[in-house]
C-alpha cells in the first residue's frame, strides 16, 4: 500500500523506534512507516489501518510493538478474535500487564463476559497504573451489564476515581460509563447529574455526553446543513416563482399587444 512522503518513521514513539533497531536499517524505516500510517488512520479509516498493519506484521511479526499495533487495528475493525491473538503475543514477548484491560474487552467482544470479569479479579490487574486499573474497572462493568447485572454494574463504577473532583485522561469516560448505566437502570436524574458532570471534564470530546444531556433535557439540534440545504430549496422556489410571475406579466402584456393591434385595425 502507498505510503505518503510526509511519512518519514521518524514520527513513532522512541520506545518503539528502540524496539525496531533490532532490524535492518531498510526494514525498520519500513515497518515505522506501516506503524505511522495505522496511528493515523486507526481513528478516521480503521480498514485502512488494518492493512497496513498486516504489511507491518509480515515484515516483523517477532516485535512486540508491531504485534501490539496490529491487536489494536484488528481491535479497532471488531476482529475480536485476532486481536486477542496479537495482544497475547505482545504480551509474551514483553511480560507487561499493559494490555490486560483491552483483552479483557476482547473477551467480551467475543461473548464471554465471565471471562473478562475473571480477568478483572487476576493478580495482573496489581501491576496496571492507575489508568490501566481504571479501564479495567471500565470493562468489568460493561461485563457486568453485558450479563444483565444493571446494579451490579454501578456498584463496579462506584470508586474514589468517580468521586474525585480532580480531572484526569479518564474522567470523562469514567464519569459517562457511571451515567449512562444510570439511565440504563432507570435512574434519569441521577444519570443526567453525571452525564453534566462528564461534560465538564470531556475537554477533548472523547465521548458524546453534551448529546446525550441534552437528550435528557429535550433539546433538539438541528443539522446546519440540512438548514442551508433548505434555505436553498426555499430561495430556489422564490426564484421559481418570480420567473413563472415574470412569464405570466409578459404573456399578458402580449396579449394585450395583440389587442391593440386589432383595435388599430
Amino acid at each position: 500500500m502507498p505510503i505518503p512522503e510526509d511519512v518519514t518513521g521518524e514520527e513513532i514513539d522512541k520506545d518503539v523506534r528502540q524496539e525496531l533497531l533490532s532490524l535492518p536499517k531498510t526494514l525498520a524505516e519500513d515497518v515505522a512507516k506501516n506503524l505511522v500510517m495505522v496511528a493515523r488512520l486507526i481513528d478516521e479509516d480503521p480498514e485502512r489501518a488494518y492493512a497496513y498493519s498486516k504489511i507491518a506484521l509480515r515484515l516483523a511479526s517477532r516485535v512486540a510493538a508491531v504485534r501490539e499495533a496490529g491487536g489494536f487495528a484488528a481491535y479497532a475493525n471488531q476482529k475480536y478474535s485476532e486481536a486477542l491473538a496479537e495482544f497475547r503475543a505482545a504480551r509474551r514477548m514483553t511480560g507487561s500487564a499493559e494490555l490486560w484491560p483491552v483483552m479483557a474487552d476482547c473477551e467480551r467482544g467475543l461473548g464471554r463476559p465471565e471471562k473478562a470479569l475473571d480477568m478483572a479479579g487476576a493478580p495482573e490487574v496489581n501491576k496496571l497504573d492507575k489508568a490501566g486499573q481504571v479501564e479495567m474497572r471500565l470493562v468489568a462493568a460493561g461485563a457486568r451489564r453485558d450479563m444483565g447485572q444493571l446494579d451490579a454494574a454501578i456498584v463496579t463504577l462506584q470508586s474514589p476515581e468517580l468521586a474525585a473532583s480532580a480531572v484526569q485522561p479518564w474522567t470523562a469516560r469514567l464519569r459517562y460509563a457511571y451515567a449512562d448505566a444510570l439511565l440504563a437502570a432507570g435512574r434519569e436524574g441521577e444519570a443526567r447529574e453525571w452525564f453534566a458532570k462528564a461534560v465538564e471534564a470531556d475537554r477533548d470530546g472523547s465521548t458524546d455526553a453534551s448529546d446525550r444531556l441534552a437528550e435528557l433535557d429535550g433539546v433538539d439540534f438541528v443539522d446546519a446543513l440540512d438548514e442551508s440545504e433548505s434555505e436553498g430549496d426555499a430561495d430556489e422556489g422564490v426564484v421559481e416563482a418570480a420567473a413563472n410571475a415574470a412569464e405570466d406579466d409578459d404573456a399578458a402584456a402580449e396579449k394585450d399587444d395583440r389587442g391593440d393591434d386589432r383595435d388599430e385595425d
